[in-house]
């Protein structure tokens, strides 16, 4: 079981390359592991798994932000400390709370705890679900990991889930909770898991939860809020006894976490930027204008085609499952970690709290048109025009299908012709995906921004985040997902919160002041790279013209001629890259 769980830990030494350990009991048929990236207490003091009053034992990935507060709460309340690091303060936390600590835990975490008195082990995902935890509970007890390569070595955990190619082709990413792997599931964000080693049973809870109020109605208010709310968590975040940095695009999100971030008598400050010879994507003269303005050591990247060729076969190795995004995180994080940096802030949360996302203003239009009736939009299927084929996504109910018409990269039908498979078995997969329920009472505002913060957000973009940085032993904080900023942002009312004219609106008037004109006021690029003229060029994109499946082969033609999105294509090139299609 030692051997077993050490093998574990060393498939996920990239993102834990400073120390590891595990810790076993042979009575109990227990053994923890972890790779540890040190940024607080960079001292022996927190090496893991750490044990608490002889009684506890945690291992842990993560950051807690607020674990001074908690500590100086807990000390005056009797709890011993030994060392300075916010796992122990986990530990001190469950010691005197139990499971009610998890919701006074602000941070992004994913650990498991061991209570060796009652033998229970508790699997606790933050509220945001900024970490990435997955399990299996099965007749050998409960095993879990943060990466799902993590689960290679354990050999009745091996099975390939069925129909993973169909949600990738349907998404871009595999949903949660489903993983590439049968029996081995996604953790939900703001859950715990209690297993109990006496009678081998366990439970699956929620302790922390996000939900949409109007209790703020005064625009000055809720300007004030989301600056004040935003800059605390910068702040929060910079606690490191390691360089710490902060991903500069040129947009605003990023730029706002910059400027907190740069504050006075704040020396240490690293900025990262990446630009292209190809104009029309670089974003080079925005990141200049702000660097003049910050106190901070920039670093400039200069990324050529010739780097995404050398580095494309590693960048689809590092996807622990598939995905058709994250190069350019996978980028970012390498420069990052060449640097020195074993954490990084970036701008990720700000689109899907303040209406960043063209589907904010769609989200009316695709309500209505849901409620045609099934028959009609399940005529759309054959439709010849892309855009009319995806109407028939409609028809499924609920949030999933409003997301798939939105952000949905194949049909079923055309799903069917990639994978072989008949499109009725497709819809029906794609039918029976479990997802929450939207609250009634939410305006389309709110629906849209339930459905990126707990879809696209969660499911792709953290995870993309999280397993690209880990790549490099980095770290990617995200400020705009503080608890407090989310807990703030949802309770401001839905017609003050979104403006379809002016995305981001209220976050940007938070900010007029300290950033420059010139940033606030352009129009939204995002974080982008030419993907679309490098794949083109790409030798193994090219031999993929010439699949055996036809339809594979008309799509990557239909990308040569301009006619699919980047995006998409990978999706296949992904897939076909791990032999799935």
């Amino acid at each position: 079981m030692e051997t077993m769980t050490g093998e574990m830990c060393e498939l996920l030494r990239h993102g834990g390359p400073d120390d590891g350990g595990v810790y076993t009991s042979p009575t109990d048929r227990l053994s923890l592991g972890n790779r540890r990236l040190s940024l607080l207490d960079l001292t022996a003091g927190g090496h893991q798994p750490m044990q608490y009053a002889n009684r506890y034992t945690i291992t842990y990935n993560g950051e807690l932000y607020n674990f001074k507060k908690l500590k100086e709460e807990l000390t005056a309340e009797g709890m011993q400390f030994i060392n300075n690091t916010d796992t122990e303060v986990i530990l001190a936390a469950f010691a005197k709370w139990h499971t009610q600590s998890f919701s006074k835990l602000n941070g992004m975490f994913a650990f498991a705890l061991w209570d060796n008195a009652e033998k229970m082990l508790y699997l606790v995902r933050d509220a945001a679900g900024i970490k990435p935890l997955y399990y299996s509970s099965h007749t050998g007890g409960l095993t879990f990991a943060s990466e799902i390569r993590g689960f290679a070595p354990v050999p009745y955990l091996r099975e390939p889930a069925p129909n993973t190619a169909v949600f990738q082709l349907a998404y871009g990413y595999i949903p949660e909770p489903v993983t590439t792997l049968a029996n081995v599931h996604a953790l939900p964000k703001g859950c715990f898991i209690s297993y109990s080693n006496i009678n081998h049973t366990y439970s699956l809870q929620a302790y922390s939860f996000f939900s949409f109020s109007n209790e703020i109605t005064d625009r000055t208010a809720a300007v004030e809020l989301t600056k004040n709310t935003i800059a605390d968590a910068v702040i929060r975040q910079m606690i490191a006894d390691a360089p710490v940095g902060v991903f500069l695009s040129g947009g605003v999100d990023s730029a706002i976490i910059a400027k907190l971030a740069a504050r006075p008598g704040r020396e240490d400050l690293h900025t990262l930027s990446i630009h292209f010879s190809e104009e029309k994507y670089s974003e080079k003269k925005y990141q200049d204008i702000l660097v003049e303005r910050l106190n901070s050591t920039h670093h400039s990247f200069l990324l050529e085609e010739k780097d995404f060729h050398d580095h494309f076969p590693s960048i689809l190795a590092a996807m622990d499952m598939p995905s058709c995004d994250g190069i350019n995180t996978w980028f970012i994080s390498k420069f990052a970690a060449a640097e020195g940096l074993k954490a990084v802030l970036s701008g990720i949360g700000a689109d899907e709290l303040f209406g960043g996302y063209p589907s904010f203003r769609r989200m009316k239009t695709a309500l209505a048109i849901q409620r045609l009736p099934a028959a009609l939009l399940k005529n759309a299927s054959n439709a010849k025009l892309k855009k009319l084929s995806r109407l028939a996504y409609l028809r499924i109910e609920g949030i999933r299908g409003i997301y798939l018409f939105l952000r949905g990269h194949f049909t079923p039908v055309q799903i069917a012709g990639q994978v072989g498979g008949y499109e009725k078995e497709i819809w029906n997969l794609l039918e029976n995906m479990p997802v929450s329920q939207m609250p009634s009472n939410l305006g389309p505002g709110n629906i849209a921004g339930s459905m990126e913060f707990n879809l696209y957000m969660q499911d792709q973009l953290l995870r993309d985040a999280d397993v690209m940085s880990m790549a490099h032993g980095l770290e990617i904080r995200v400020p705009f997902l503080d608890n407090e900023v989310i807990r703030a942002v949802f309770a401001m009312s839905e017609k003050l919160k979104f403006n379809n004219d002016i995305p981001k609106e209220i976050l940007i008037n938070a900010f007029t002041e300290e950033l420059p004109e010139e940033i606030w006021k352009r129009k939204k690029m995002g974080f982008s790279f030419p993907f679309a003229e490098w794949l083109r060029s790409s030798e193994y994109v090219n031999s993929l013209t010439k699949s055996n499946n036809p339809h594979t082969r008309q799509a990557f033609l239909d990308f040569m001629n301009g006619k699919l999105h980047w995006s998409r294509i990978m999706s296949l090139i992904v897939l076909h890259s791990r032999g799935e299609i």
